[in-house]
């Protein structure tokens, strides 16, 4: 926050569309001709494809610029018709609601939540749901909402469902699966598209099955990373947010490569939830531009 955003609303305009001359001018003529102060601006151009993508921080002047409602109404009837947009307009201080999916393991669901306490990153967290009654000590202490929904394969349309009613129930604005390990319906994943992140093991070569870093021992790897991405029908393929990697030598044991990998996967989940959270990241077919 700077001197000239102090005490007032700001607000965050996402945009893409076909690149055109004039059009970073046309958004930031728009926003100053209703006194408001541009505080950051990312843009950038895919020359392959012809598609330009845009994120402008700003914020307004009390009792001269108008309501959020009129200026989505405004900016939608004027810049982003002409320009024809896809396009988001949002109050930085709503607070998104993300709906955490864990399995038995808890560092990625820990570390979600210290980082929420901490306000680090930006969120409420309605609900916590499992396949696994083993972290709801961890949820009670937090006095979030602990759903323990088992998966069979015969209950897992209907426990897919109660899910769809978790999410609808308490609102939920983004579903992050914190190494929850059970693989979501094509229909679900349908349901969730670009609104659920997923979190996994990225090696080269990619361990599958159970104990991929013991795996990755008996391999000799040298790098240990992590993938956050959008979940889609293809698993584990879903347009990427965030990858991070850390070096490892022939010293390491599993125990040891498995520590460096929940780092890993905490550091990328981590950011991903908070530049989608932040309104960040732009699909962009089977990729995303994300403005870090």
């Amino acid at each position: 926050m700077t001197a000239m955003t102090q005490g007032k609303n700001i607000y965050v305009l996402k945009a893409s569309c076909r690149g055109a001359i004039g059009t970073v001018s046309r958004v930031s003529t728009y926003l100053a001709q209703r006194n408001c102060y541009i505080s950051e601006l990312a843009q950038f151009d895919e020359i392959s494809t012809g598609n330009f993508f845009l994120r402008c921080l700003f914020s307004t002047t009390p009792g001269i610029t108008p309501s959020l409602e009129e200026m989505r109404e405004e900016f939608g009837n004027g810049v982003a018709d002409r320009d024809k947009m896809e396009w988001e307009l949002h109050d930085t201080l709503t607070q998104p609601k993300v709906l955490i999916m864990v399995s038995k393991f808890d560092h990625c669901l820990d570390d979600l939540l210290y980082r929420q306490r901490t306000g680090e990153i930006n969120m409420q967290i309605p609900a916590i749901v499992s396949n696994h009654p083993d972290l709801k000590r961890l949820a009670d202490w937090y006095e979030i909402p602990y759903y323990h929904l088992p998966i069979t394969p015969d209950t897992k349309q209907e426990q897919e469902q109660r899910l769809l009613d978790i999410i609808d129930e308490t609102g939920a604005d983004l579903v992050v699966l914190a190494r929850y390990m059970q693989i979501l319906s094509p229909e679900l994943c349908e349901k969730l598209s670009g609104r659920a992140i997923n979190i996994h093991h990225s090696f080269l070569p990619g361990f599958k099955g159970a104990k991929p870093y013991h795996q990755a021992f008996e391999r000799g790897v040298k790098l240990i990373g992590a993938t956050a991405h959008y979940v889609t029908t293809d698993l584990d393929e879903g347009p990427i947010i965030e990858q991070v990697v850390e070096r490892v030598d022939h010293g390491y044991s599993p125990a040891q490569l498995a520590a460096v990998g929940r780092d890993a996967e905490n550091m990328a989940l981590s950011r991903a939830v908070r530049f989608h959270l932040e309104h960040r990241v732009f699909p962009n077919g089977n990729k995303t531009v994300v403005f870090r």
